[in-house]
C-alpha cells in the first residue's frame, strides 16, 4: 500500500475537517495517510516538554513520516499556503517525492499567479476549483486513471 503525507494547516477546526474529509478521499482511494493532526506528536505530547524539544520532535517525527512517504498531498488553501506545509513540500520535493496539491482558496499570491512559482514548481499536479467537491472530484479522477 503506498504512503501518503499530508501536508496542510491544522490550527483551527474548519482546517481539521477538510484535513480530514482530504485523507478519507485518500483512505478510500487505498492510500495508507499520514495525518500529521491525527497521527503526529501534537496529540502525544507530554506537558513536561518545553518549546524547544517539541518542535525538534515534531520536526523529527514529520520529517522521517515524508521521508517514508511515496507520495505528498498539499493543502494549498489559505491568504498564504501554510509554512510548515511549504517546508514539507521542500523536502519531499528534494527528496524525489512527486507532490500533489489541492487548492480551493481562489486568492492570489502574486500579481496575477494563483501561487508563489518557488511552490508551484515542486508539485507533479495541483487540484484546484473554487468549489471542494469538485477539486475532490479531480482528484479522485486523477487517482483513478494514473495513481499518486
Amino acid at each position: 500500500m503506498k504512503r501518503i503525507y499530508l501536508a496542510g494547516p491544522m490550527f483551527c477546526a474548519a482546517e481539521k475537517s477538510y484535513n480530514e474529509e482530504l485523507t478519507k478521499l485518500l483512505e478510500n482511494a487505498g492510500y495508507s495517510v499520514f495525518l500529521p493532526q491525527r497521527d503526529g506528536m501534537e496529540a502525544a505530547l507530554a506537558d513536561g516538554m518545553s518549546e524547544s524539544e517539541r518542535a525538534a520532535a515534531i520536526f523529527a517525527l514529520d520529517t522521517e513520516q515524508v521521508r517514508k512517504a511515496d507520495a505528498v498531498v498539499m493543502v494549498l488553501d489559505g491568504r498564504s499556503p501554510d509554512e510548515g506545509a511549504c517546508v514539507e513540500l521542500g523536502y519531499a520535493f528534494a527528496h524525489g517525492k512527486p507532490c500533489y496539491g489541492v487548492k480551493t482558496d481562489v486568492r492570489a499570491a502574486e500579481r496575477g499567479m494563483d501561487l508563489n512559482p518557488m511552490l508551484t514548481g515542486c508539485f507533479t499536479r495541483i487540484f484546484s476549483a473554487e468549489e471542494k467537491a469538485d477539486a475532490f472530484a479531480a482528484l479522485s479522477e486523477y487517482i483513478d486513471k494514473f495513481g499518486l
